[in-house]
């Protein structure tokens, strides 16, 4: 988990430590947490120890920004993929204060740095008013409730983009204040899929799109990275399979099948989106 990630919308990932806790219903089926729970390491809890990583660990970003330097191009970087950077730890502050100086020495990468906990961000970070112009900051809006609590945080902040990550999308979402072209207070991409795993919850088509056609009308940014374990079918009876039913927004029913992520694919009425802000 580095270089090269397998997540669409970014080229690495980089975890200063792994853990978290939990703190909102898109938490529920962490796939972060699972996957420490398979290589059989207790990671995750408010009292349980996090794991850290050796200098070299530390210098991958360095290598990627030489690499990207030499061919004249970008590479974006997750961070981080395994953990909230912004978790509210006193134990985390070293390794933070040891994170800042390496974002800005690695110019040629964009740092995307998203939580669940972005009212903690202007707090955490060394810089005010003067933000480095390789981070990119963005949280987690899985419902409008989340939504309502976590957005105006990351709106105030002056960073170059400022993204929503609405996976996994559990609800309808009306996100037009934050995306209006008309703000200097605004959203400048967003990011939206489905959950995975054998025990995702099905995400209704009708949110999706809902989340896409407001992007579209105020010119921000669409990518959509997945539907998850459910994607659409036109198959009502498959054997085997299970199967929901939702309400479309014109007002038919739409047949969602447990198809598995690689089945359900990532493609969103017949083509895929890949969007991204200019400044990528």
């Amino acid at each position: 988990m580095g270089a090269f990630s397998k997540i669409e919308w970014t080229h690495h990932t980089f975890n200063p430590w792994w853990g978290c806790t939990r703190v909102s219903p898109a938490c529920k089926n962490c796939y972060a947490e699972k996957w420490a729970h398979r290589l059989g390491l207790d990671l995750w809890g408010g009292k349980v120890e996090r794991r850290f990583f050796s200098d070299s660990h530390w210098r991958n970003p360095v290598r990627w920004n030489a690499a990207a330097q030499r061919s004249g191009t970008r590479a974006r970087v997750f961070c981080a993929s395994m953990a909230d950077i912004f978790e509210d730890r006193p134990e985390l502050d070293a390794w933070r204060k040891r994170l800042w100086p390496l974002i800005e020495a690695t110019p040629n990468l964009d740092w995307l740095l998203l939580t669940k906990r972005p009212q903690r961000i202007a707090k955490s970070v060394p810089w005010s008013n003067d933000w480095p112009a390789n981070v990119w900051v963005g949280t987690t809006a899985e419902s409008q409730k989340w939504a309502e609590r976590r957005i105006p945080h990351l709106v105030e902040l002056p960073a170059k983009v400022r993204f929503l990550s609405c996976e996994p999308l559990l609800d309808r979402l009306d996100l037009s204040r934050w995306l209006s072209r008309d703000s200097d207070r605004r959203v400048d991409w967003l990011i939206a899929g489905g959950e995975s795993g054998a025990k995702a919850r099905p995400m209704n088509p009708a949110w999706v799109r809902l989340l896409r056609d407001q992007c579209l009308a105020e010119g921000v940014p669409f990518h959509f990275k997945q539907w998850g374990h459910w994607a659409p079918s036109t198959v009502s009876d498959r054997s085997g399979v299970e199967t929901v039913v939702f309400r479309g927004n014109n007002g038919e029913s739409e047949i969602l099948a447990k198809l598995g992520k690689t089945a359900a694919g990532r493609r969103l009425d017949g083509r895929t989106w890949d969007g991204l802000p200019a400044t990528a």
